[in-house]
């Protein structure tokens, strides 16, 4: 497949943005997300997919990834110590199955975000990114795409895990030339350029294999936010051009993911308020674009390409949406408001105290071609974590 030109998210499409109820999640009731492990922070879930897009089961349990980090100091912080964590959920039930691969066994410092497809083998293709390198003596923000295949076991002792002695190897990094490098040494989530969340696709169409990248292309006298596409090709991966550049609107599309209903293809990202140009210039929130096939032409969704935001009374309480083929959108409990402050910038014991860490309701999208709605949780059967 040959990359066609990039769909741009412009100022012009914000400037349709109005918030309303039908893109609006309900407010979190702190009640509804007790917290699955009571001594880590989670955040940035993912299903281990089988390869036709469906959740994976597996001794009565659906197979989930998750960062996790122990719950200490303060909650940026976790950033610099997250570790992917096997997740199995049975109905509203979630069951803790430990750190999916061996420490020491990424090749970076620590492991962010990625996906997960199961093959016909009995292995797992986990996509993820690498931050930093392994035994630096301080993080850095290195970023490139690893892939390992770990053979899959459940016993008859109800264990269910990833053997780790599966080798973790580089796949994708940015080629400094459609996609700016990624290579910093000193920055912060939200401050520096990206190459990171790889979102795993089989296009229906041609049955091939692609990767959705978090990436930054030059604008002006920085960098502005883009999503790369890859296309497998045997072993290797190859890059394509990207599928969406933010035109300096915002410098990080997260977790890029495509579902096909309907015959359309929608792309959704995640996007925070403080990445916006200027900060604040949009909530944050799950945005998406729409089009006839993987490579576009895109146009965005509801006119604005707001999917769903934060409730402006809780503009932080969730984050890392991410949408199943069957349109529920699963996202992690972020922080609650404190009184307008921005709970990243508090002192630890404060942000500690506000902020979530665990899985927030499940909500459910409406799709009718370029519109999109989110269903209230109340009516949702399968709300809940």
């Amino acid at each position: 497949m040959s990359g066609g030109r990039p769909a741009r998210w412009t100022r012009r499409h914000l400037d349709l943005l109005a918030e309303s109820g039908v893109t609006t999640a309900p407010v979190i009731d702190p009640a509804a997300v007790p917290r699955i492990l009571p001594d880590h922070d989670l955040w940035d879930l993912w299903p281990v997919q089988e390869e036709d897009g469906s959740t994976s089961v597996t001794g009565g349990y659906e197979l989930w990834m998750a960062l996790s980090a122990p719950a200490l100091g303060h909650p940026e912080k976790r950033h610099d110590q997250a570790r992917i964590r096997l997740l199995g959920k049975n109905g509203g039930q979630w069951k803790d199955l430990g750190d999916a691969f061996a420490d020491g066994a990424s090749p970076g410092s620590r492991e962010w975000s990625g996906s997960a497809v199961r093959r016909s083998d009995g292995t797992v293709s986990v996509f993820y990114t690498a931050a930093g390198r392994r035994g630096e003596a301080r993080p850095t923000y290195q970023q490139s795409v690893i892939e390992t295949q770990p053979v899959l076991i459940a016993d008859d002792r109800g264990r269910i895990l990833l053997r780790q002695d599966a080798g973790h190897r580089e796949v994708l990094r940015s080629d400094g030339r459609m996609y700016l490098p990624a290579d910093e040494a000193d920055g912060a989530p939200g401050r520096i350029r990206a190459f990171r969340d790889p979102g795993w696709f089989r296009d229906p169409a041609d049955g091939r294999d692609y990767l959705l990248v978090a990436a930054s292309t030059a604008w002006k006298d920085g960098f502005t936010g883009a999503i790369a596409l890859a296309e497998s090709r045997g072993d290797a991966w190859s890059l394509l051009p990207p599928l969406l550049v933010a035109e300096g609107v915002n410098h990080e599309l997260e977790r890029p993911h495509v579902i096909v209903h309907d015959s359309w293809y929608y792309l959704f990202f995640c996007a925070q308020r403080h990445t916006f140009h200027p900060a604040g210039r949009a909530p944050t929130g799950l945005y998406g674009f729409a089009a006839p096939s993987l490579t576009g032409p895109y146009e965005p969704l509801n006119g604005s390409g707001l999917v769903l935001q934060n409730p402006s009374v809780e503009p932080d309480q969730a984050y890392a949406w991410l949408v199943l083929p069957d349109r529920h959108v699963v996202s992690f409990a972020n922080y609650r408001s404190h009184q307008g402050m921005d709970l990243r910038y508090a002192g630890a014991a404060q942000a500690r105290a506000g902020f979530g860490g665990t899985i927030a309701p499940m909500l459910r999208l409406t799709l009718d071609g370029m519109s999109a709605s989110v269903v209230p949780a109340a009516t949702d059967s399968r709300n809940g974590s």
